[in-house]
């Protein structure tokens, strides 16, 4: 087809269409340059087959006055061009009905996806779930290419070639052709007739993909996509995911198009675009499942660009895309903002994407009242059966609340409600089922005195639920904002989507942002949008070369290359050399670290000197995003990519009358609507009779026919002359809250409390350097009470959770609460202080507000250090006897002295295990000294928002609530004792409880639990446990207590805060000089990576909740002076009664990621030969547990290994009867010979020597059938 994307050959009409998963949005442009909108269901099958195909029938149908057979092709002669963006692929993907396909990986890895980065998406869930996998088949190719390593000892192990822009690689093995091609020729007769591609190191060189896309063919595969061709990046396990999603979505894109074609008389002659994830258009030819996933909401982020923000203001906005299901967000300053990665339905698409954040709250999320908290979502009622007023057996929504509150008003909603679709929104089933929300809310209240007495309406309870809902979709626009150094209030929100105008006042509100947009087209302007984007062309390549003055002929070398690509490809689809830009964008990142930066500049090629300004906006970037540049570091370029734009040319030409009296608009009618000061008479206003220049004064409801827009009180409402509505938010009023418990403001709060802990986390994986806290995410960040206990913690690291509230109130009492000062910053990480294990270490920092003689709140955060001294590299030595050869230890270290960082204090504690007998100081000071300033940023970020909190509400406000927050918990924990309590009563005449377990080495676990179930109590007693043990698997204390509370959270199985109220029912009893509660100087490096797990294990077997799982984190760590490398690998997760266990995933007290392959390749001297599923490691059953993991690496010169393992001795046992899980394996392939290694050990190794990992599985559950 020749795409005119470019050209208008003729005059005619324009259609620019979003076609969503419940409404398909219609924007008409006519000739004249005047507009209209349409909307209709996007799947109505006794009506039409196609949305957007009917909806242009029609339209031109009133448009031309021509009547258009139904059953015949559309006629074009009329029709200049459409554009779309369509959630086709979005949902297919959801539902997972795309395409049969087979992945084909490199042999070795045929598990690669399905292990992923080994984490688990939700720690608390004992049922582990994670998204099925995409392909239906795995071909593993005899092929391997190899990085170049000038280190390596290994020999000659292939032949050197030069990859994409000379990368340097080994080709160890060609393929087997003839093998391929009859796996290929069995997928066909097996009726699969597409397959993905992804071979390790395929992004630069290309060549092995090539040739399995030839022998494909050969075989009658039809659709073929190969990693490299999408996307040439590093990371096979996201470029896996994203060709899994090309070769599964693609094939339904391509019948879609051809349906749609099909509907349209000469449609050649017509410029068809469709919308991609990247916010840009692409010809229909070059559509593909990949670009896809985002092409809906794509269009609505252009559409803020286009119509909210001033070029000469440049004012930064923030786009709020509030739906039925979700609320999507956005960030627009000038550009549009991308990322290269995003996970979308459990998939991560490697690609240039916009920046979109969403969070499941929209209309139709579902309202509950659980655990004394207002709950919204992330369930939704969906399209059907909708919400309550919706008339067909519904559930209660957000919806619902705005029209119990008059919101929305049913009588200028289309009466396309009810079973026949012929009634109007039922505002009375809505209020009923509010109101029994109510009583039950109210009965609560009077049982707990706490609480402030008060009997709620049924509208305050309406209005609760929307100010919970709205708290909701602020924590999105948070993270797109204040995480990243930018402050919310300068912004304005551009509220779009078809609820969002009813709570954009509000949302404003909460931000302290002052001015909100919202385009006359609101409810569809992502259709809108969509009709003003450019058409791009983006290419790239891989360098990963260092930025040198050097390297600037070669950038300007493949600058010139791919610009031309780009170009003509624009010019291909007509647009002339004038209307063609190219971006310039380099993907940039410091040496050692593995996240890069997408860096735009505008250069000329013919002038060197220009290289700076790349250099100059990388630094200026890293520093706005980090808060610090790194000092003596090579900056690397990882790729070199042209965006190819192709400028729309489409503009639209409307405008609106002056109105003749701005003040006095007219009015349609007035209702009464609830707002915070109760029953407010109304004014109703119609958008199509207002006027440029009308102003609006809040209370007031301005309404069209797809959406309502709320003036709240002390809101101003005006209208533009384009016909849009500018909201100027008044002032908020002060808060004089009560500080006894309220149900709503309990939610806010419980929000609040969390969202700081999250943009902690945030903060500190953005500003720290290391592999463990940047990519493995080995960190955990809360905050605490003046009494340091636990009020939030967001859900990063089970093994730190209860553990750092013991280090908090050490501090407390080691230093006294009159000598912490403001601006004080402390270090600690010895078991005695609360640490774990010394790797750990935890940075507190008091918060001080004005006239606070005392700190009102502590922040901290505890992140694992890749080196901090002791017998071996990484600090995991696995025969440790005394504390003192594992590193540098803190007691209670100021790191920072009011203010002063205590930089040469600090290096000397890191250098003192130098001076202990075969042990080294810290092998990496300058990186311990950035993740600390990483660690002490995100508290300052914590203590930013703390603040700002207390500024809103008042101390003694807050302060409640931290208290009420914790006996929400605490309640939960209580509730979940007594069932549990009562129910073994039951059925043995007792409420006692007991397990045992014990460690390879024999030392013994045990734990009796009493529940008391009059008092919902229960003492958890060690008395049994054996004795501190001559190495290094002691577990301090606080070990203790982060494995019950973490256990209490998963037995609770609800979404309740994790605070320190959770162990307040709980009496714990640990007889000192136990494995549990050793001495100060004993070593303890494993009892935080083993031990936890067991304990763990034998929490759960008391309870009778779940099997054990694999019972160890698997540490391995290898190195020499120059480098050091440091990682945990999956295992399988436990059976319960009524599923089956998770394979190759991490479990209990640990979710660090794993180091993708190709990274991994890369930066350190190993090949990775094998990592797969352990196939019958799990323990059979009627619910089988999950298999562990092979993982096999070779080393390519002589390096330190050491492995810190567990459950090679003692099987992770099953429950009711099922069987156990096979015990692991560490094996070495020396030459020709292979040696058990044991569970603990530290050794050379030499270049060629193989270490193969075989993780434990888990026990089943039940007997097996």
């Amino acid at each position: 087809m020749a795409d005119k994307s470019g050209t208008n050959q003729r005059k005619g009409y324009g259609f620019s269409i979003d076609r969503g998963g419940t409404f398909t949005d219609i924007c008409l442009f006519r000739p004249d340059g005047s507009t209209r909108v349409y909307k209709l269901l996007s799947v109505d099958p006794s009506n039409y087959k196609d949305a957007p195909t009917e909806g242009i029938r029609r339209l031109l149908e009133e448009e031309t006055g021509q009547k258009i057979d139904k059953s015949g092709p559309i006629p074009t002669d009329t029709i200049s061009w459409i554009r779309m963006g369509t959630t086709v692929a979005t949902n297919a993907l959801l539902e997972r009905q795309g395409e049969r396909m087979a992945l084909v990986v490199t042999r070795g890895f045929g598990d690669l996806l399905f292990i992923g980065n080994q984490s688990r998406p939700r720690i608390f869930d004992l049922n582990i779930k994670v998204p099925e996998m995409l392909y239906e088949e795995v071909i593993e190719v005899k092929e391997r290419v190899l990085v170049h390593d000038k280190s390596c000892a290994m020999g000659n192990i292939g032949v050197y070639k030069k990859g994409i822009n000379d990368a340097e690689i080994i080709v160890e093995q060609e393929i087997d052709e003839t093998e391929l091609i009859a796996s290929f020729q069995g997928l066909k007769k097996r009726g699969i007739d597409s397959i993905a591609v992804v071979l390790l190191h395929s992004f630069i060189y290309p060549n092995h993909e090539l040739q399995v896309a030839q022998i494909a063919r050969k075989a009658g595969i039809s659709n073929i996509s190969l990693s490299h061709q999408l996307m040439p990046m590093i990371k096979a396990v996201p470029r896996g995911f994203t060709v899994s999603a090309d070769a599964y979505l693609t094939p339904k894109i391509l019948d879609y198009i051809k349906g749609f074609e099909s509907g349209f008389k000469n449609i050649d002659k017509v410029s068809l675009n469709f919308m991609q994830s990247d916010g840009g258009l692409c010809n229909v030819r070059n559509f593909c499942g990949s670009k896809a996933i985002l092409s809906g909401p794509a269009g609505g982020v252009v559409g803020v660009a286009m119509t909210a923000y001033d070029q000469e203001k440049k004012q930064p906005i923030i786009g709020f895309d509030m739906g039925g299901t979700s609320t999507d967000v956005c960030r627009y300053a000038g550009h549009l903002e991308q990322v290269m990665e995003t996970t979308t339905a459990g998939v991560t698409i490697q690609a240039p994407q916009l920046d979109i954040n969403t969070v499941a709250a929209g209309g139709g999320s579902r309202l509950y009242f659980r655990n004394g908290l207002f709950t919204v979502g992330p369930e939704s009622a969906g399209a059907h059966p909708g919400p309550v007023c919706y008339k067909k057996n519904g559930h209660l929504t957000i919806t619902d609340a705005n029209v119990v509150l008059g919101r929305v008003l049913p009588d200028f909603f289309p009466a396309i409600f009810g079973p026949k679709a012929d009634e109007i929104l039922d505002k009375d089933a809505a209020y009923r089922q509010m109101e029994d929300l109510t009583k039950q809310i109210n009965e609560f209240i009077k049982a707990h005195p706490d609480a402030e007495q008060k009997e709620y309406k049924v509208e305050e309870v309406a209005l609760g639920f929307v100010a919970v809902a709205n708290e909701e979709m602020c924590r999105p626009i948070r993270a797109l904002t204040q995480s990243r150094g930018y402050d919310t209030a300068i912004h304005a929100l551009a509220s779009f989507g078809g609820a969002g105008g009813q709570h954009a006042c509000s949302i404003a509100r909460i931000l302290g942002i002052n001015t909100v947009f919202i385009h006359k087209y609101s409810s569809v302007l992502s259709a809108f949008g969509i009709a003003l984007a450019d058409v791009v062309c983006d290419i790239q390549e891989p360098a990963h070369k260092v930025l040198t003055d050097e390297l600037f002929p070669f950038l300007k070398d493949r600058f010139n290359h791919l610009s031309d690509k780009a170009e003509n490809q624009l010019i291909e689809q007509g647009f002339p050399p004038e209307r063609i830009t190219c971006e310039h964008i380099l993907h940039m990142r410091y040496e050692r670290t593995d996240s890069s930066i997408i860096v735009h500049a505008q250069f000329d090629p013919q002038k060197p000197a220009s290289l700076t300004n790349f250099i100059e906006s990388f630094r200026e970037i890293y520093k706005k995003e980090y808060g610090f540049n790194l000092h003596n570091r090579n900056i690397i370029v990882d790729d070199v990519r042209i965006r190819g734009v192709g400028k729309s040319v489409i503009h639209v030409s409307e405008h609106l009358e002056d109105a003749e009296e701005p003040e006095q608009p007219p009015v349609t009618t007035e209702r009464l609507v609830f707002f915070d000061e109760g029953k407010l008479a109304t004014n109703i206003y119609q958008l199509h009779n207002l006027k440029a220049g009308h102003t609006i004064r809040g209370p007031a409801l301005i309404i069209d026919n797809n959406s309502t827009v709320v003036v709240e009180p002390l809101c101003k409402a005006m209208i533009t002359k384009e016909g849009n509505i500018r909201l100027e938010v008044g002032t908020k009023k002060e808060n004089d809250f009560s500080t006894h418990m309220d149900p709503i403001r309990l939610a806010i709060f419980s929000n609040r409390f969390m969202s700081i802990a999250e943009q902690m986390g945030k903060a500190l994986q953005r500003t720290s350097i290391s592999t463990n806290i940047k990519e493995r995410l080995d960190f955990s960040c809360a905050l605490f009470g003046p009494d340091g206990g636990l009020i939030a913690n967001a859900p990063h690291i089970p093994v730190h959770l209860g553990g750092m509230q013991y280090a908090v109130t050490f501090q407390i009492e080691h230093i006294g609460l009159d000598k912490i000062k403001n601006g004080d910053v402390f270090l600690s990480n010895h078991p005695k202080a609360g640490g774990s294990h010394l790797p750990d270490f935890t940075v507190i920092t008091p918060v001080f507000i004005k006239n606070s003689k005392h700190p009102v709140f502590f922040v901290a955060n505890r992140g694992h250090h890749a080196d901090i001294g002791g017998l071996v590299p990484g600090s995991m030595p696995p025969h440790s006897t005394k504390l003192i050869q594992e590193g540098a230890a803190f007691i209670s270290f100021k790191l920072v002295d009011q203010g002063n960082f205590q930089e040469e204090e600090l290096i000397r504690h890191l250098k003192a295990p130098g001076e202990v007998e075969g042990c080294s100081g810290s092998r990496n000071i300058t990186d311990n000294i950035s993740d600390l300033k990483a660690q002490i940023a995100a508290n300052n970020k914590g203590i930013f928002l703390v603040c700002d909190l207390i500024e809103e509400y008042s101390l003694e406000v807050v302060q409640a609530y931290m208290q009420h927050i914790r006996t929400t918990a605490e309640d939960a924990v209580k509730a979940m004792l007594k069932e549990v309590g009562t129910k073994i009563k039951e059925e043995t005449g007792s409420s006692r409880m007991e397990a045992v377990d014990c460690m390879d080495d024999g030392t013994d676990i045990k734990l009796k639990i009493d529940i008391d179930v009059e008092q919902e109590n229960a003492t958890f007693d060690f008395t049994g446990t054996g004795p501190e043990v001559f190495s290094s698997i002691n577990a301090p204390r606080a070990i203790t207590m982060s494995a019950i509370i973490y256990c209490l959270r998963c037995l609770v199985n609800k979404d309740i805060p994790l605070n320190s109220g959770c162990l307040e029912p709980i009496k714990i009893h640990v007889p000192h000089g136990t494995i549990l509660s050793p001495s100060d100087d004993a070593a303890v490096v494993g009892g935080n990576v083993l031990t936890s797990q067991r304990l763990c294990d034998v929490i759960f077997k008391a309870f009778g909740a779940v099997a054990a799982s694999q019972g160890c984190m698997n540490n391995v760590t290898f190195g020499d002076e120059s480098m050091g490398y440091y990682e945990t690998i999956a295992g399988g997760s436990g059976a319960g009664n009524g599923w089956n266990g998770r394979d190759a995933i991490h479990t209990h007290m640990t979710n660090t990621r794993i180091t993708d392959p190709e990274i991994f390749e890369s930066r350190y001297p190993v090949i990775l030969r094998e990592f797969r599923v352990r196939p019958g490691s799990g323990g059979k059953g009627k619910w089988k547990g999950g298999n562990g993991v092979i993982r096999s690496m070779q080393f390519r010169r002589a390096l330190s290994l050491s492995l810190l393992t567990e459950r090679r001795a003692i099987a992770p046992y099953g429950l009711a009867g099922g069987w156990s899980g096979k015990r692991g394996q560490n094996l070495l392939h020396r030459k020709d010979k292979t040696m058990s290694l044991g569970a603990k050990i530290t050794l050379q190794v030499e270049p060629g020597d193989t270490l193969e990992v075989k993780t434990p599985g888990a026990g089943g559950w039940g007997i097996p059938e």
